[in-house]
């Protein structure tokens, strides 16, 4: 049995995900925006844990952090799920645009704020990305894509990020015992683009929405990954297409020195030290 941390657990995939694992003997964590949709969720799962961030304030994800380390002094898995594309550019209280920060800063910060349990745990982190990242590009100067901002192209940059964290954190920290992974989901049937307007937000609110995959579905392979061992289920470090085959991506993610000042960088910005 795993001890799982899951965010973005309210509904779509990572609620699926929740009920699956939970089904399968593991103790899951559930973490989610909205109180009451998280309860509900949770009940539905049969998981008694459940935890409420906005990750759109960062100080909520340490106040998160600070409740799960007291939760559970061990974790197996952290499961960075939380996501989303909204209009913008929108700045959040921290000074960051809000589809960067929720796709990932946040994310970031939490996995920091866990890593010495993940470490001494020999855990994993599993980040849930996106085809969407393919049409990524990230710019250090300006780095949450505020300057020229579109939906599309922050949740791309978001997503990007997101294999690059699963690449430094390798890096850094698989010979210490951490797994790490990165994978596409599916183009998931869910509320995913609740707060758009526009070609987007028709498509996932329209009948064609039958035409992508289930909750279930992504759930069933986000689960794959957060109930897998890995270097025997998955290959840490690396970007995953589906459940069973790596995939490659945007060019960004497999440039080293890139990836070294794109790190540097988001330590900057969140005022952060490798452990």
């Amino acid at each position: 049995m795993k001890t799982i941390v899951l965010t973005g657990a309210s509904d779509g995939i990572g609620a699926a995900a929740a009920a699956q694992l939970a089904a399968a003997g593991h103790r899951v964590l559930m973490v989610g925006r909205t109180p009451a949709k998280l309860a509900a969720a949770a009940a539905t799962a049969g998981v008694t844990e459940f935890f409420a961030a906005d990750y759109a304030t960062l100080d909520d994800v340490r106040r998160l952090a600070g409740d799960l380390r007291a939760a559970a002094p061990h974790i197996d898995v952290l499961a960075n799920n939380a996501g989303g594309v909204f209009p913008g550019p929108e700045i959040t209280p921290d000074g960051f645009e809000r589809t960067f920060q929720v796709n990932y800063l946040a994310g970031f910060l939490l996995t920091h704020e866990l890593m010495d349990i993940l470490l001494e745990s020999h855990g994993a982190v599993v980040n849930t990305s996106s085809v969407a990242a393919r049409s990524g590009h990230l710019d250090l100067a300006d780095i949450d894509a505020r300057q020229h901002y579109t939906s599309m192209r922050a949740y791309g940059n978001g997503k990007l990020a997101d294999v690059l964290h699963v690449r430094g954190l390798h890096a850094r920290y698989h010979a210490r015992g951490l797994g790490t992974v990165a994978f596409h989901p599916g183009v998931i049937a869910s509320n995913f683009a609740a707060e758009l307007r526009g070609p987007m937000a028709w498509l996932y609110h329209s009948p064609l929405r039958h035409l992508l995959t289930s909750s279930a579905r992504g759930g069933a392979t986000l689960a794959h990954f957060a109930g897998g061992t890995p270097d025997q289920t998955w290959t840490s470090g690396e970007y995953y297409h589906s459940d069973h085959h790596r995939g490659r991506t945007q060019a960004q993610a497999y440039d080293d020195a890139f990836l070294a000042q794109f790190w540097d960088k988001t330590n900057e910005l969140l005022g952060l030290t490798d452990v």
